[in-house]
């Protein structure tokens, strides 16, 4: 009994309130809170690797915690960009890659669109600010997806606004890829029920 306890107490450590640092009116400021959540989530990926021996559940940890950052940053990011409404798939995935990552990270990934099946995208980013200071994955931690914390954080927001999507990283230079890729799948859930409507 006495071994189980370590285990439910360690989740309560990680749970911050987390959120992406949105660009100021002063470009210095910007900096140095992007360092700053740089600095604390490299620390963050640090102790859970300690805590949990799985990469896969240190992966699906990370997720989660993004999904929680980007269900609560759409009313944020609808605030400050005056978007109104989305009208095609890959108009949504311009909007995120030029405006959001943009505004939150400082950076404007290409887009990358999948001409056959017009539901998948990709996200190829020429920097990543999350691994500003990393330079290889922990030893023995090759399935670790240091970064999984943007998948969730695009997944949640992506939910928030009706438009369900599978994310996960496609790339990674981290474990040896030539470019940092982010996988985008709507799954056309919305578009279905359209489809039957006007059956």
């Amino acid at each position: 009994m006495a071994m189980s306890r370590p285990t439910n107490r360690r989740p309560e450590n990680h749970k911050i309130d987390w959120h992406l640092p949105a660009i100021s009116c002063s470009a210095s400021a910007h900096n140095m809170s992007r360092e700053l959540f740089v600095l604390t989530y490299g620390a963050l990926v640090a102790q859970l690797c300690k805590d949990h021996e799985a990469d896969e559940d240190v992966n699906k940890y990370l997720d989660q915690m993004g999904y929680n950052i980007g269900v609560r940053l759409v009313e944020d990011f609808l605030a400050r960009s005056s978007i109104k409404k989305c009208r095609s798939y890959n108009e949504t995935a311009d909007i995120i890659a030029k405006i959001a990552f943009k505004m939150y990270l400082g950076i404007t990934p290409s887009v990358i669109c999948s001409k056959e099946s017009g539901n998948e995208f990709s996200l190829v980013l020429d920097k990543n600010p999350l691994v500003d200071f990393v330079e290889d994955l922990p030893v023995g931690r090759s399935s670790l997806c240091y970064s999984n914390l943007l998948c969730g954080v695009i997944r949640g927001a992506l939910e928030m606004i009706n438009l369900p999507a599978d994310v996960q990283f496609i790339q990674d230079r981290l474990k040896g890829g030539d470019v940092t890729e982010i996988g985008i799948t709507f799954l056309r859930k919305t578009d279905d029920k359209k489809h039957r409507r006007n059956k």
